[in-house]
């Protein structure tokens, strides 16, 4: 700011000399660089340091009263196989029944103690540990996550009791048709490879894990070079990275076994279709292979994923929405509800539609879905892009105002990419595309491709696999 005032005293000097043009030049800049420099300093830079043993320690530190910490790991069902799949989720469970130094009991008893929130979850990609305390506590809760990711006791006692919980919640996902339709989805889009698993595993899987398997599965990948420890809120950089030095050093790089790495996983298209007329409702999901994380097509695919928006039928403007396939679900009744989604992993994806809907109405909605498909190939127009691009650069940084958002966000891009984008620059790449940009990119996935099919329930209506792929394109004159 003092070389702002120095340029503003100097105008009068400026303006005999005939030079108040080039002034007026050097004061904007001055202004913008200004103003630039005090929108990042109103924003907690994000700081990362990597430890000896390959440990990556990142913080962003917003001096507030609580705090989020969390481990981090490159690790989930996509690194399993037939025989061992659903032992990540299982190793997430037992992580919390017991250490060598804490019963389970006396676990709880020390989260409760500081009022603080420990929990965890599995991905295809990634398994992770956090927890959600007051700043003071930070780094007691440090040392437990530590405790529990290292030293976990798996005791068949333990274990045995464990495998009736997950078999019980195995009957509660089965009962939510939108994960059942999901995991059909990627069994046929990712057929043969390791992305087809389901999280949880096979029921036999899960009957015959025992502590070898759980001990194997840790040994092979909870290693330092693939383990990230984040913390946002009231956590400071130096003093966390000394806490992790403390207690995760001892963690190496040294593999017992076969190294894992990441098996490319071709995308299929092709369908699946599990009819049951008990149903009421049918539930289906059409995808194309989308983008990885780290690839430039993400964001565009992300903004052409807001262009299809979401709709159900509790929105009573849905004659006013501005997305056309809201409108028109509306306005014909098509479906109960429906929502876009773009599923990335680290080198593919799934860019698609899911829908409820009455039997008699799949036809009409798999038609409108594939014709708006087609227009965002052919016919988008710059004003829908700006409206998308506003409502995903909204929906992004509403997203991240909590500790335990902003830790999620910095532990996961880290393992995606390295490092964390800041969302000021991904504001910007938002901003930075066009109309011109979404139609190339959803021609280059969407136009003429085939795409993966997962349909339950009374699903008599669909239209066959042929006639689906047959739309993906239009016939021109």
């Amino acid at each position: 700011m003092a070389s702002f005032l120095k340029l503003t005293k100097s105008a009068a000097k400026l303006t005999k000399n005939g030079a108040l043009t080039q002034l007026n030049k050097n004061l904007r800049g001055a202004a913008t660089a200004a103003k630039t420099q005090e929108v990042l300093l109103n924003v907690p830079p994000t700081q990362v340091t990597c430890l000896d043993n390959g440990i990556r320690v990142a913080t962003e530190d917003w001096g507030s009263p609580t705090a989020t910490v969390g481990i981090w790991i490159d690790a989930g069902s996509r690194y399993e196989n037939t025989k061992n799949n659903g032992v990540a989720h299982f190793m997430e469970h037992m992580a919390f029944k017991g250490t060598g130094k804490r019963s389970q009991s006396q676990l709880e008893i020390e989260i409760e103690d500081m009022g603080a929130q420990l929990n965890a979850y599995t991905s295809r990609e990634q398994t992770v540990y956090y927890s959600k305390c007051l700043a003071k506590d930070v780094p007691k809760a440090l040392e437990i996550l530590s405790d529990i990711v290292q030293c976990a006791k798996l005791g068949e006692q333990e274990i045995e009791r464990e495998r009736g919980v997950i078999l019980r919640e195995m009957q509660e996902v089965e009962s939510n048709l939108q994960e059942v339709v999901f995991d059909h989805l990627h069994s046929v889009a990712y057929q043969g490879t390791p992305l087809a698993n389901t999280i949880l595993g096979p029921t036999a899987n899960i009957r015959s894990i025992n502590s070898g398997d759980l001990r194997q599965y840790l040994d092979n990948h909870y290693k330092a070079s693939r383990i990230v420890i984040a913390g946002a809120g009231g956590v400071k950089h130096n003093e966390l990275v000394n806490m992790v030095k403390e207690n995760f050093g001892k963690i190496n790089n040294e593999y017992k076994g076969e190294v894992p790495c990441l098996t490319p996983c071709r995308f299929t298209g092709s369908e699946v279709r599990v009819r049951d007329d008990s149903l009421p409702l049918a539930h289906i999901a059409l995808a194309v292979e989308g983008a990885g994380w780290t690839d430039p097509d993400t964001l565009t695919l992300m903004v052409a994923s807001t262009l299809l928006g979401a709709w159900d039928r509790s929105q009573a403007s849905g004659k006013q929405n501005a997305t056309n396939l809201a409108r028109a679900s509306a306005e014909g009744d098509l479906c109960h509800s429906f929502q876009s989604f773009n599923t990335c992993y680290k080198d593919t994806g799934l860019w698609g539609i899911y829908f409820v809907s009455d039997p008699l109405k799949i036809e009409d909605m798999v038609f409108h879905v594939q014709e708006e498909l087609m227009r965002l190939c052919t016919s988008l127009t710059d004003g829908e892009v700006e409206r998308a691009k506003a409502l995903l650069t909204a929906n992004t940084l509403l997203q991240l105002d909590t500790t335990t958002a902003v830790c999620e966000d910095i532990g996961r891009q880290i393992l995606c990419y390295g490092r964390r984008i800041p969302p000021h620059e991904l504001t910007h790449r938002i901003e930075s595309v066009t109309a011109k940009n979404v139609r190339d990119v959803c021609y280059k996935y969407i136009y003429d491709r085939c795409p993966a099919v997962a349909a339950v329930g009374p699903v008599e209506q669909l239209p066959d696999y042929n006639r689906i792929r047959s739309a993906m394109y239009w016939l021109r004159l």
